[in-house]
């Protein structure tokens, strides 16, 4: 998320900020023997969240605060978004709608998002930059595939809707909302629970957010989620992932990194990153994979050899800028007892401070939780702050219809499996039908 002062606000704006000066932050960003994960990952190294869940992680990210730059602004570091009120609605998907962006929109059905030809890529402009609300979504493979399922899951929508005899009309408008609401399901009640944790969760659904509240006059984002706890995803990707039977194993970057076109040999298989035997995410600890700390120049904007490369440094360096106040005075602050230093480990490294947020979360997840989830202060930012923002939507189905449930499936579940591996399941029916046509087979 691109930061502006007039965008974010704090939970906590009495707390201090952690004054450990740009050196410091440089000298631990560089610390090798702290970050480097790349030689750990093994078996006992992963989670038990299946591998799509942090891509899913980072596509709702970038819905919260949707990027309205001009297409192609996201491959630049310095790059500012366009703030509007944080909303968990898809605006990535539809930005100003058919008729404010009607190059996302299919021609011949304009109810329907448009996709590539093969139906596995975004569309494109003949320079291969992506037409899509939000740039950042082209960034690498796996969130561009996320967000081509996602526009699958509408288009289905408007085929549901037009069969069922919706006018066109409303087809848009109807099918958008069917989407957007199936959506929030995925992120309330699949989605949180797996992150903060099935109490918390379920705390924060029935009582709503205790620290944070969205201002429906001054909307903002926390800085102590967007800065450093809900960057806890980064610390779970893999170092290798097998995007389909016959592309992989592979690094995210540089070999998934987006920005042009997807054919159908480099398309992602869900199957194996969500449900049974799906490749799993790595544990969440204060350690992040080779591809994170020697970020390639289309995403970090600078030499790879520069400090700014590893995404280590730039989310400590962010914190920093952001005045962030230290993990303990948050905890404290939340009314619970901090880690101690030795749980924190820092100081083998000549640390002596108090710790970064974003570190602090890190390491709480991994000593209170296995590295399965977040702990009480990290858990505690993120759950209150998704809620927050589905509480302060009058059209979120939170607010607008609470007693709402999916329709899609027929029996009111749904999760993110049916969106991703949808597409699938229908290519393969389509393969069955093929061959119980042909009297050869």
């Amino acid at each position: 998320m691109a930061l502006r002062d007039d965008c974010y606000d704090k939970v906590f704006p009495d707390l201090p900020p952690l004054s450990i000066g740009t050196a410091g932050v440089a000298e631990l960003g560089r610390c090798a023997a702290l970050w480097d994960g790349s030689a750990l990952e093994g078996h006992e190294d992963e989670s038990g969240v299946d591998a799509a869940w942090p891509i899913f992680g980072q596509f709702v990210a970038h819905d919260i605060t949707a990027d309205r730059s001009p297409l192609g602004a996201a491959r630049r570091s310095a790059a500012i978004t366009n703030f509007r009120a944080p909303r968990l609605d898809l605006e990535c998907l539809y930005g100003p709608g058919p008729i404010g962006a009607p190059y996302l929109f299919d021609r011949h059905d304009p109810a329907k998002l448009l996709l590539s030809s093969s139906g596995v890529d975004v569309p494109r402009n003949r320079e291969g930059i992506a037409l899509i609300g939000d740039a950042r979504n082209d960034s690498h493979l796996l969130v561009s595939q996320m967000h081509v399922a996602f526009a699958t899951l509408h288009n289905r929508f408007v085929d549901e809707l037009r069969s069922a005899g919706c006018g066109e009309q409303e087809l848009f408008d109807d099918a958008r909302r069917s989407t957007v609401w199936h959506y929030q399901h995925i992120l309330l009640r699949e989605f949180l629970p797996q992150v903060v944790g099935r109490s918390l969760a379920a705390e924060l659904i029935e009582d709503g957010p205790r620290f944070f509240r969205v201002s429906r006059d001054e909307p903002h984002v926390p800085l102590e989620f967007a800065a450093a706890a809900y960057r806890y995803g980064h610390a779970q990707i893999r170092e290798l992932y097998q995007v389909n039977p016959h592309y992989g194993p592979v690094p995210l970057f540089p070999d998934l990194v987006g920005f042009g076109p997807v054919t159908q040999e480099r398309a992602v298989d869900w199957s194996l990153h969500i449900g049974p035997g799906a490749q799993k995410a790595i544990r969440i600890a204060a350690r992040l994979p080779g591809a994170l700390l020697h970020l390639p120049p289309q995403i970090s904007g600078v030499r790879s050899d520069h400090d700014l490369s590893s995404l280590a440094a730039r989310d400590l360096a962010r914190g920093m800028k952001c005045g962030l106040p230290s993990g303990e005075a948050v905890a404290r602050a939340m009314g619970i007892t901090p880690l101690e230093p030795r749980a924190i480990g820092l100081a083998r490294y000549g640390w002596v401070d108090e710790t970064p947020l974003w570190l602090y979360v890190l390491r709480e997840a991994e000593m209170l939780c296995g590295g399965e989830r977040l702990g009480p202060v990290g858990g505690r930012i993120v759950g209150d702050v998704l809620v927050g923002i589905l509480d302060s939507d009058p059209e979120s189905f939170r607010a607008h219809a609470p007693d709402w449930r999916p329709w899609l499936t027929g029996n009111g579940s749904f999760s993110l499996a049916h969106v991703l591996l949808a597409r699938r399941a229908s290519a393969l029916a389509d393969a069955s039908q093929s061959r119980s046509a042909d009297p050869e087979s």
